[in-house]
């Protein structure tokens, strides 16, 4: 017998949880442990109930969820959060990425695609609605990148590092830059694990995020 995911669901509107825990507590491999209505009762519960992972909204009363993603990632550096909005405003995306958040979807998105956001997310990796990635890339081309500040960086990156880092900026996969770079799989996912350890992120979104930020991609 296999151990389900143990999910959080963050939202001010009962009906739109309530229908959420119905939807995902017919995956077979994921259960709602526990909802909040804001972000404070959502700090709570996830020191109450650890769950693996948390489905946040942004907008609610008394605590909003990026405040609440913020406070919980850094007491908890670990902790599996996604940002679910109505809205794909660029501030919120950004602002939700930085504050912590893996993975960010739209309420509108499909069932499946929501179960699989979760699973993302309990694998440790980032997943992006459509529509949330074309506000990254469309970032990336409307800015100029900044001059490069290496004074930022405690380590700086490799060649190799680097030519990794523009590949995960297109959207590659791990298999896929192995396949490109002729490298072993799991040689890959050791300089991933370097180049967030020297740029101090939790993910890959946020390495290419921090990348932009420091003229790298």
């Amino acid at each position: 017998m296999f151990e389900k995911i143990s999910l959080l669901l963050v939202d001010d509107q009962e009906l739109l949880r309530e229908g959420m825990r119905i939807i995902l507590n017919l995956e077979e491999d994921i259960a709602v442990v526990g909802e909040a209505g804001n972000g404070q009762e959502a700090i709570s519960l996830y020191d109450e109930l650890r769950p693996d992972v948390v489905l946040m909204d942004v907008r609610m009363p008394v605590m909003d969820g990026i405040s609440a993603v913020r406070y919980i990632c850094r007491r908890d550096p670990e902790a599996k959060i996604i940002i679910l909005t109505t809205f794909d405003n660029d501030e919120y995306v950004f602002e939700g990425i930085r504050a912590g958040a893996l993975n960010y979807t739209l309420k509108a998105t499909s069932s499946e695609h929501l179960a699989t956001a979760v699973r993302t997310a309990h694998r440790g990796d980032s997943w992006l609605d459509v529509a949330v990635a074309r506000k990254i890339i469309n970032e990336f081309v409307r800015q100029p990148p900044p001059a490069y500040d290496v004074s930022k960086l405690a380590e700086p990156l490799s060649e190799r590092e680097l030519e990794i880092l523009r590949l995960l900026r297109s959207g590659c996969r791990n298999s896929e830059i192995a396949e490109q770079l002729h490298l072993a799989e799991g040689t890959v996912r050791n300089y991933v694990s370097a180049l967030m350890g020297k740029l101090n992120v939790r993910d890959r979104t946020q390495a290419v995020l921090r990348a932009k930020e420091l003229g790298l991609v």
